[in-house]
């Protein structure tokens, strides 16, 4: 399953201190998951280069703030249009560094476009309000107003699976709220965060707006712990997380931590839109996804035909090289994550399941699998699974199942598909996640809608309005002596 890798070139992604591209310390090398070679390299900072970065984020904050909104969302358009220019070219970085097939790697890209578009949008709307100051008498001949002003300095922590995007998200709102930005980026996609930033700065965006860190949890832990940050965006696991807040202590935080998504098959859904889609976007990016399809709940009286028909339809998804126009399922992350879906597969199996198919790996490429009937203790309905499997699970009554998809610590995102209205407003009420798409499996986002969850899928909303408010906070003036009324009686 190898292709030939002699004509890889090794990209090179230095970091980004300063004002200074950095290329003079430890490398570290990432391997394709599919390739099984070195694609990229990534230069490991040293403990006196971080204090670098903070001393300069700490000055820097000020150039950034008095930057005027227009200003921020002209750069932020002209990112919009570059990522759009530039989609097949980090495209391939994406397939390269990850292994994630080029059609879902360009989709990600246009992603990005839209969310540079979206805070650009977002810049232009920041301002504040007036308040009734004086609708109470203590309030007379006052006048008072707000407006959002920027936190100053922002870590933002992106994860491996949507590095495109999610630095989009993360860097794009803070820079539209007027903040400057630490980037610490995944050791799974060096190269591939460097070319987000470097199209940001080919946009115009300044230096003093961002820098780039490389590195693992430690470049994270002491990034987080340093008085300089005064926001932590992170998306990455619960427990990762939770190292994230406790080193953080009383900082402002966005944690979006990953899910275990349920999505309900009613008995008067339309099984072939239900199957069709559970099957395309519960294998997408090989399943990593915090709100991949991962638990299918489906009604008794329809799941033996649902889970023959899922499977005829995970079947004949294309495995294989990333770099293939038609591929749709490519390799995981790595081999350890690969073998990990293989060994929950075959604890669902030994504990009464059946593998209807999948279960098996080439290296870091899994073939989909389908898991019909695990038990609630198995590690494929208990945990999150991250990868290339779904679970299809019969249920009786619609009350019980709301009960079954509560019973999971996550709480992200959820699907269901029923034409129903009553069974849609019961699920909304009642299911504890942060969304419910109807009609549609749990894996749909859009990106200026809020995004996050409850319980473990951790804490804030993403998306660009959403965000800036978390890198904002509200400042007050009062004006007293000044009446808007002019009645003084």
């Amino acid at each position: 399953m190898e292709r030939q890798s002699s004509d890889i070139e090794v990209l090179v992604a230095p970091s980004l201190v300063g004002g200074e591209w950095i290329e003079e310390g430890t490398w570290q090398d990432r391997i394709g998951p599919y390739l099984r070679t070195v694609v990229s390299k990534a230069l490991v900072p040293k403990t006196e280069t971080i204090y670098r970065a903070l001393s300069y984020a700490k000055v820097s904050a000020s150039v950034v703030r008095r930057m005027t909104p227009a200003r921020r969302a002209a750069i932020l358009e002209k990112a919009a249009e570059l990522a759009n220019a530039r989609r097949d070219e980090i495209a391939k970085i994406l397939a390269l560094e990850l292994g994630k097939p080029l059609k879902d790697s360009r989709g990600e890209m246009i992603r990005v476009a839209d969310t540079f578009a979206i805070c650009a949008d977002e810049a232009r709307r920041m301002g504040g309000e007036v308040l009734g100051a004086e609708g109470w008498e203590r309030g007379r001949s006052t006048t008072a107003f707000t407006y959002r002003a920027p936190v100053g300095v922002v870590l933002t922590i992106t994860p491996f699976n949507a590095p495109a995007n999610l630095l989009a998200h993360k860097l794009g709102a803070s820079f539209a709220a007027g903040n400057t930005t630490i980037v610490k980026t995944p050791p799974q996609a060096p190269a591939v965060s460097n070319a987000i930033v470097s199209l940001l700065l080919d946009s115009g965006m300044p230096f003093e707006a961002v820098q780039i860190l490389h590195g693992g949890a430690e470049v994270g832990s002491l990034l987080s712990g340093a008085s300089e940050i005064a926001a932590i965006s992170f998306t990455g696991s619960a427990k990762a997380g939770e190292q994230v807040a406790r080193t953080a202590g009383p900082k402002r935080l966005v944690l979006e931590l990953g899910g275990n998504a349920a999505t309900i098959v009613c008995d008067d859904a339309n099984l072939e839109l239900a199957a069709e889609n559970c099957a395309r976007t519960g294998f997408s990016n090989s399943g990593q996804s915090c709100i991949s399809v991962q638990r299918i709940y489906v009604h008794d009286s329809i799941f033996e035909p649902f889970v023959e028909l899922l499977t005829s339809k995970v079947q004949k998804l294309k495995i294989g090289d990333p770099m293939d126009e038609t591929t749709d399922v490519g390799a995981m992350v790595d081999e350890q994550a690969a073998e990990r879906i293989c060994l929950w597969a075959e604890e669902a199996r030994q504990m009464g399941a059946s593998i209807t198919t999948g279960g098996t790996r080439d290296g870091a490429t899994v073939k989909p699998t389908v898991i019909a009937g695990p038990p609630k203790n198995s590690k494929v309905i208990a945990e999150e699974a991250f990868g290339a499997l779904v679970a299809a699970v019969p249920f009786t009554t619609f009350e019980d199942v709301l009960v079954e998809c509560n019973e999971s610590n996550y709480g992200l995102q959820a699907g269901i598909f029923t034409n129903d209205l009553s069974k849609v407003f019961l699920a909304w009420r009642e299911l504890e996640v942060g969304g419910l798409v109807v009609n549609g499996s749990s894996n749909y986002r859009l990106d200026h809608a809020p995004f996050g969850g409850v319980k473990d899928s951790g804490i804030g909303r993403e998306s660009p309005r959403w965000m800036i408010e978390d890198y904002t906070y509200i400042k007050t003036m009062m004006l007293r002596g000044v009446s808007l009324w002019g009645d003084n009686s």
